[in-house]
């Protein structure tokens, strides 16, 4: 006799962190390289906003893609934080961005593109020294991301 199947385990759940809106400089294209076209954005600032983090995005991070074909994109973004009591955040966020060639190549060239054709998906790690902010230390999360021409939006995710 045949046991019955066990039940599906139960996914973690996500609680809201933060939205970002980082702005970006003009790409810098380094070319066609063995592991891919790369490029580096740089980023100029921007803000944070959220029900659990709120503050700023310092000028001087970048972010290192490579096109590894021209529908999908892998990005490599570092960045800081800033609070608004002075206490800093680094972030690594890495992210995966896919959609059809044309959409892919427009976005390149700094077009607006549909965010509903392109998926955007981002796990982003956050790590401090500042004791207020130790607990995402110990925390992962994981994001979507929306590329504009002069800034990309992205919504962070604890996952609980």
């Amino acid at each position: 006799m045949n046991a019955p199947a066990p039940a599906a385990p139960e996914p973690p759940g996500l609680t809201f962190l933060a939205e970002l809106s980082v702005t970006v400089g003009e790409p810098i294209d380094v070319g066609q390289t063995p592991e891919g076209h790369r490029r580096v954005i740089p980023i100029t600032g921007g803000t944070v906003s959220g029900p659990a983090l709120n503050g700023r995005v310092v000028p001087g991070g970048a972010d290192y893609q490579i096109a590894r074909y021209d529908t999908l994109t892998e990005l490599d973004a570092r960045y800081v934080l800033e609070t608004p009591d002075g206490h800093r955040i680094y972030v690594h966020n890495s992210a995966l961005r896919h959609g059809n060639a044309e959409d892919i190549a427009r976005l390149n060239r700094g077009e607006p593109v549909d965010a509903a054709s392109i998926y955007f998906r981002c796990w982003p790690r956050l790590t401090t020294a500042a004791p207020e902010w130790e607990w995402l230390n110990a925390r992962l999360a994981v994001g979507t991301g929306v590329r504009h021409p002069d800034h990309v939006l992205i919504r962070i995710f604890l996952i609980d």
